[in-house]
């Protein structure tokens, strides 16, 4: 019997929620099946061929889209989704590699798409704290020995500022830049600590309010030149990645050994005006990383080409 004593907009409202509650509840179970289905196949599946390991906010987002336009580089499951990673090396490392595996083409599928490419196809998968979190490495090397990594590294000044805009967009970080990076170093205290201690800790610290401390490129770096050689890294400038996407690209594709494509469409994703930071906090950041950056430039052999002064948006 139709309610005739709620007036109609409280009855279309009522419905709208419980259309809205029953397809949520259709992606959920959609979603169990995907990943259970993963998991019990993940035998027959292969291994990612690359990870795109930073920096946050570095370009990783528009580097993994370019390359879902490739087509031999096969999306993770479920492609509609179009999933940059699963955070597995971190945030999921207790759910196990039969988990993980379960996110990547069938080696079926690789043979097919291979015979009708007439060539090789790759898989991979993009996730910028995977730099930034010192487990990593390690677990990386142990399970993925082969892998190859690619590492998008940015102006640390813009970087951090962006890095800023993204948790203030995201409702997670009330204070203004400047305040924020004066919080760092209390908000941050015991982290580290924390995440050596336990295997599977995710410290939302750590991954959100890390303005300052992840451009400290050059140890982030090192620990991965530790376990990955250097014929299986790319680093790449940010910066030189949106200057002239065509050639960054075609560099990309080279290293993972996939043939390059007439097409590009080189949207920058993330992508978010805004105002210029305060000279005296740029100039504050810009004699910070001063000798950090010189550290980096001498350990990967050259210089990234910062001026600080691009101000990069975004």
């Amino acid at each position: 019997m139709t309610d005739h004593s709620r007036p109609e907009s409280a009855r279309a409202d009522g419905s709208a929620r419980a259309r809205r509650a029953l397809e949520r509840g259709v992606r959920d179970s959609t979603k169990a099946v995907i990943r259970t289905f993963g998991t019990t196949t993940a035998a027959l599946r292969t291994p990612p061929d690359f990870l795109i390991i930073g920096a946050k906010r570095g370009g990783t987002t528009s580097l993994w889209n370019w390359l879902l336009q490739h087509p031999a580089c096969l999306p993770m499951l479920p492609a509609r989704q179009h999933r940059k990673s699963n955070h597995y090396f971190y945030w999921h490392f207790d759910r196990g590699p039969r988990w993980y595996r379960g996110f990547f083409a069938s080696a079926a599928t690789r043979r097919l798409t291979e015979r009708r490419l007439g060539g090789p196809v790759v898989t991979g998968e993009a996730s910028p704290y995977y730099m930034f979190d010192p487990r990593v490495p390690q677990r990386v090397a142990a399970e993925l020995p082969d892998v190859k990594i690619i590492i998008l590294l940015r102006d640390p000044v813009d970087r951090a500022a962006s890095h800023h805009r993204e948790r203030t967009r995201a409702g997670v970080e009330p204070l203004p830049f400047a305040e924020a990076l004066a919080a760092e170093e209390g908000r941050l205290a015991g982290e580290l600590e924390r995440i050596a201690a336990d295997p599977f800790y995710y410290s939302r610290p750590h991954d959100w309010y890390s303005y300052r401390s992840r451009g400290i490129y050059a140890p982030q770096v090192a620990a991965w030149q530790a376990v990955v050689p250097p014929e299986r890294t790319l680093i790449l400038p940010s910066e030189q990645m949106y200057a002239d996407p065509r050639a960054t690209f075609d560099t990309v594709t080279d290293f993972l050994g996939v043939g390059r494509i007439e097409d590009l469409r080189a949207k920058r994703y993330n992508y978010h005006q805004h105002e210029d930071m305060p000279t005296s906090v740029r100039a504050e950041l810009t004699e910070f990383y001063r000798a950090h950056n010189r550290s980096l430039f001498e350990l990967v052999g050259r210089d990234l080409g910062w001026t600080q002064q691009a101000r990069d948006p975004g």
